[in-house]
């Protein structure tokens, strides 16, 4: 049984907990709102909005509902294009109106869907928060001046708003209706049962659903993303950890994290998008074991430490770059699952960057990715990590390219031989997202913009010549 609150009903069903939320809230409830566009999380037609009650407070996040397990809902409050409608528009809605932001419509509802999570913020709102907003939503009518214009418009009637108790000001105001002050009694009065311990683990659902969505609707699934043992992001000692089901906005959004990385938002605002980070788990994304997987790209180059747990209690550990044995091999047993993965706290004379060339900036996938940890003392590579994506059939790190710099003098000449090194260990094939010798080019450019970044003292600009 599953149960929840559908925008101002309790729901209970015992519809399969693999089944999509977006066909639960279409098929079963009815509302049609909420649209089916690509059915693999990249339009944002099905965004829909989930609470979660965390210490007395609602917190919302936008989700695409076509990629989400119905089961992931419980205890929560789900909220469709229906549950936000009152008799006059909210003014999200009304700035997409006086700005012409809709035209055949049927991207629209994920556009205001998404303006009201970002409405429902614990934060200060900027023109920049709400732009991000929408970045899992695309428009194939207007061109995006006008809703970048509606956009304004939202951001400056949120300038006032109460961040200590957003629904109240967002009810008084017209943002929101007056059900949502009601919503945490009732969501606190859900008693959640056990978790079913299915034999396919599901997290996010980001991958499996575009991959097997049949499947996954007919199977007994075990759904980990509200399992408080795999979630989470501490610091023991020299290290840190991360739970196996902590999404990538739990990344962008840790004090934690943002204090290790300075750079952390710019590179992980790079990954996916907004709704898809609302629900994408670390584990999922090395599990799945794309060639070109961002966050799996990202904790190679920090040499991180995954640790696996079978159903019978026994656990072991493997650096995550030995985890890949060839195209979607992994060394993993069926009954094996990640727990959680640990990479050293990086000290002042070490360095981290992450590069990344899709077509769109956001919202796609990698033609080449990279990312890169250096410790530099006094002008020598004491140590180095470099990770690469869709130049192998697997998330490629570059041993022979790392065991080339290591002792040696920081230069451009170091660099430009350890290139050639690299251009012997990958092999890129050609395919939608560019020829092979293209991402030979790209990796090599991407390789000497991260020595750029982080040595800009030493690197200039001649050296992309």
């Amino acid at each position: 049984m599953t149960t929840f609150i559908l925008n101002n009903q309790l729901i209970q069903t015992d519809q399969p907990q693999g089944m999509t939320l977006l066909d639960f809230v279409r098929y079963h409830k009815h509302l049609v709102g909420t649209k089916i566009g690509c059915r693999e999380g990249d339009c944002g037609a099905c965004n829909l909005l989930m609470g979660e009650l965390i210490d007395g407070k609602m917190h919302y996040k936008s989700l695409t509902s076509c990629i989400t397990p119905l089961g992931n809902a419980q205890g929560k409050h789900i909220v469709s294009i229906e549950g936000l409608n009152m008799e006059k528009l909210t003014p999200y809605q009304q700035a997409m109106v006086d700005e012409s932001g809709s035209q055949c419509g049927i991207c629209t509802v994920g556009f205001i869907v998404s303006f009201a999570g970002e409405c429902l913020a614990y934060r200060p709102n900027s023109y920049e928060s709400v732009i991000g907003a929408i970045d899992g939503n695309i428009c194939r009518c207007t061109g995006y001046k006008s809703i970048e214009r509606a956009a304004k418009i939202v951001y400056n009637k949120l300038k006032n708003k109460d961040i200590a108790n957003p629904v109240a000001w967002l009810v008084q105001h017209g943002f929101i209706p007056e059900y949502f002050m009601d919503i945490p009694k009732k969501i606190s009065q859900i008693v959640v049962p056990t978790p079913l311990n299915g034999h396919v683990i599901v997290g996010g659902g980001t991958d499996l659903f575009v991959q097997k969505h049949d499947e996954i609707y007919e199977s007994s699934v075990n759904l980990i993303s509200d399992n408080k043992h795999l979630t989470g992001i501490r610091k023991e000692g020299g290290k840190c950890i991360i739970g196996a089901a902590t999404n990538a906005t739990q990344m962008l959004e840790s004090d934690i994290l943002n204090k290790i990385f300075p750079n952390l938002y710019a590179h992980l605002k790079l990954v996916s998008s907004t709704p898809i980070r609302n629900i994408g788990t670390v584990a999922g994304n090395f599990i799945n074991a794309s060639p070109i997987g961002d966050l799996t790209a990202f904790f190679i180059a920090l040499n991180s430490t995954i640790y696996l747990k079978n159903k019978s209690g026994n656990t072991r550990f493997l650096l995550l770059k030995d985890l890949y044995k060839g195209y979607k091999i992994l060394d993993k047993s069926e009954d094996e699952y990640i727990t959680h993965l640990s990479f050293d706290i990086p000290d002042s004379d070490t360095y981290f960057n992450f590069e990344k060339v899709s077509k769109r900036t956001y919202l796609d996938i990698a033609s080449v990715n990279t990312a890169i940890q250096i410790t530099v003392q006094n002008d020598y590579i004491e140590e180095v990590h470099i990770s690469a994506g869709g130049v192998a059939p697997i998330p490629k790190y570059l041993q022979q390219t790392c065991n080339y710099l290591t002792g040696k003098h920081l230069t451009e000449n170091t660099i430009s031989e350890a290139l050639e090194v690299m251009q012997s260990e990958v092999a890129p094939i050609s395919d939608a997202r560019g020829a092979k010798e293209y991402k030979r080019l790209l990796l090599r450019q991407l390789v000497f913009a991260h020595f750029m970044e982080l040595f800009p003292e030493k690197f200039e600009i001649a050296m992309l010549a």
